[in-house]
């Protein structure tokens, strides 16, 4: 089964990563594809915003661990054997389940496995075969929870860090977005993080390389593609205190470094945000929604009267409805996302 995994990505924190893969994962459930929204996290952030205080509690007690992404990659981690069968659970908005969209829960016991992971790839230099089947373990996984769920698309959480974590679980990513802020620290680790994504790239064929010299199953590791598709800028309220010409500086000064450090490429170094292909959107804060709707335990978008969207933050979730249906449309067409006959609409 040949399921797109996405990844979203970004060694810097606060530039609204995980809610963007929270929202994207309910419209595209909305426009009717069969969605997994995979937390490996450590943070757990993701899986905090689909369940309330009272699921967490359970989902981490000592008992149900088992139900997690940390349940999966067990067996590994205290070498008692392989992978284990992915736990997945059936997402609901207040009122109703919605069947084609799953939760891969995240687990604060994950980040026992960076340590491990961090060996595995050194060890997969010299052909090891644990270091093979630790790295490939959430590739492996990702592939049994597309089964499971019959999944046609899969976005992925990650943690802001370059971490041996994060390493395995962007090898198992067929496209990688990288959501940022308009800041001058987005700025400079968006170099450092082009120049590593690079670098990752091109260990882990060497690692493949290894793996066939060692008559390892091909299909059991990744091709590690990782092939980023553009940014996602969430676009802060001007500050009295900045001067603009600060903000125009980022404006143009982004789209150079994403093809420079990213892609490669050599590009037009005048091209603002704005008209940049590789920018897929830039939303808006929504203020005055985000809060309401983590209030409610659903997307913006979905935000009712009842939930306190009246006036004219009944029309603000309209407009984040365009928002998000604009930009996943525009991600379906860069990796290739299968085309439905019927799409839901506002």
């Amino acid at each position: 089964m040949n399921t797109t995994i996405i990844a979203f990505f970004n060694n810097k924190g606060g530039v609204g990563k995980t809610s963007l893969v929270y929202h994207l994962a309910w419209m595209y459930s909305d426009l009717g594809y069969r969605v997994v929204a995979a937390d490996l996290d450590p943070q757990a952030n993701l899986t905090a915003a689909f369940l309330d205080e009272e699921h967490l509690e359970d989902l981490w007690s000592e008992d149900n661990h088992h139900k997690t992404i940390y349940g999966c990659i067990e067996p590994l981690i205290k070498a008692i054997g392989d992978i284990a069968e992915p736990h997945l659970k059936r997402i609901f908005d207040s009122e109703l389940i919605v069947d084609n969209l799953a939760l891969l829960m995240g687990d604060f016991l994950l980040a026992e496995f960076e340590s491990q992971l961090s060996q595995m790839w050194i060890e997969g230099l010299v052909g090891s075969q644990r270091a093979f089947n630790g790295i490939s373990a959430f590739w492996r996984i990702m592939q049994k929870t597309a089964v499971v769920h019959k999944a046609d698309v899969i976005l992925m959480d990650l943690g802001p860090n370059l971490g041996a974590i994060n390493r395995a679980a962007l090898i198992a990513a067929d496209y990688v977005v990288i959501p940022f802020s308009l800041d001058l620290l987005s700025l400079y680790g968006l170099r450092h993080l082009g120049y590593t994504l690079h670098s990752w790239r091109e260990n882990w064929k060497k690692i493949l390389e290894i793996s066939v010299q060692n008559n390892v199953d091909a299909e059991s590791l990744p091709i590690g593609r990782m092939q980023p598709i553009g940014y996602v800028v969430w676009q802060l309220p001007m500050r009295l205190d900045r001067p603009a010409k600060a903000y125009n500086r980022l404006m143009t000064d982004i789209p150079k470094v994403y093809r420079d450090a990213v892609l490669n490429q050599p590009g037009d170094n005048n091209i603002s945000i704005e008209n940049d292909p590789n920018c897929l959107a830039l939303l808006k804060n929504y203020q005055s929604l985000m809060p309401m709707a983590q209030e409610a335990h659903k997307p913006m978008f979905h935000l009712k009267p009842a939930d306190g969207a009246i006036g004219a933050h009944s029309n603000a979730v309209k407009n984040v409805y365009k928002d998000f249906q604009g930009l996943a449309y525009k991600i379906a067409e860069q990796t290739q996302l299968k085309k439905l006959s019927k799409f839901t609409t506002l």
